[in-house]
């Protein structure tokens, strides 16, 4: 009895070994993994809190609830069983599904870049003034979850690339401790972003000198503050969306795009003790033309397309 005890608790002793390397193993990978998406990680809570703007501060909250529980569902429901079938099944399929997605970023910036220096035409204002505030909030929140789906899909099939190699049951913990981790990350840094001007009024109402000067410097600041951020955002997804397709292309051996900005890089990164932060820039910038140039051309595209449906219309 004695011995078939013994026999029992190092059996327990092994499978709970296996199972703390296990979570060693997942954690590692998750780590390792997690910080090569660092880059569209800011991306994303760059270009989140312009989806909660322009609402009365009860709902900004609320929305951005309702954006992290879409983009969870993203990762959880779409993207997680998806990379790991294509890991399995097809992983040839990985680099056009992200450029497809690199592309929709650039579109999607490019159109934003485009309604600044274009006006809009009266049928898009007065679209846009019929809405109610419950519409104009669910199409917001849908905007916010698509393009949520396209970075969130950057982030995990950067993820995956980098797990690759490992078991398939590791593969799935890792993308999902990934998933999970940069999603509360993320919006909970857009939370609190799109709170900090209700933050300074608390502040401004407060008891000490010091404290309400900087809560009425924070109320004043916000607005401008959220403005540029929303003005990063766009430039984000221009470069993000750049250096994706420059990647792609690349891959595919197609290589004077990538050697122009691989080369401007390299150049830029001799500068003596900042090289690698001015080789960063110079890639994303050179990414960030990239991806204006295609963007304004599926935007074109799409706006040729609807002047010809209009006259065929008349």
């Amino acid at each position: 009895m004695a011995s078939g005890l013994a026999a029992l608790l190092d059996d327990v002793a092994a499978i709970a070994k296996i199972a703390a390397a296990s979570v060693d193993d997942v954690a590692g990978a998750a780590g390792k993994a997690g910080s090569k998406a660092v880059g569209v990680v800011v991306d994303d809570a760059a270009v989140t809190p312009g989806y909660a703007m322009g609402f009365t501060p009860d709902r900004e909250l609320p929305i951005v609830w309702k954006i992290a529980l879409g983009s969870l569902r993203n990762k959880f429901v779409f993207l997680l069983p998806g990379a790991l079938a294509l890991s399995a099944f097809a992983p040839w399929l990985v680099t056009p599904l992200l450029m497809v997605g690199g592309s929709y970023l650039t579109f999607e910036a490019s159109e934003k870049i485009l309604e600044v220096f274009l006006p809009h035409e009266a049928g898009d204002t007065d679209d846009a003034l019929a809405l109610s505030s419950t519409e104009l909030e669910a199409q917001k929140v849908a905007g916010a979850i698509r393009t949520d789906l396209i970075l969130s899909a950057e982030i995990m099939f950067i993820a995956l690339a980098d797990v690759a190699a490992r078991p398939l049951a590791i593969q799935a913990a890792a993308l999902a401790v990934v998933g999970l981790a940069l999603t509360i990350g993320v919006y909970g840094v857009v939370g609190l972003l799109v709170k900090m001007d209700d933050i300074g009024l608390h502040m401004a109402g407060g008891r000490t000198r010091l404290g309400r000067l900087l809560g009425r410097g924070l109320v004043r600041a916000m607005p401008a503050a959220l403005s540029g951020l929303a003005s990063i955002g766009t430039a984000a997804m221009l470069w993000v969306g750049g250096g994706i397709l420059v990647h792609g292309l690349e891959h595919y051996g197609l290589s004077p795009i990538p050697s122009w900005v691989d080369g401007l890089s390299r150049w830029a990164g001799q500068v003596p003790g900042v090289g690698a932060f001015t080789g960063w820039l110079a890639f994303a910038a050179g990414s960030a033309v990239v991806g204006l140039a295609v963007g304004a051309v599926i935007v074109g595209g799409l706006h040729l397309v609807q002047k010809l449906r209009g006259g065929q219309a008349h």
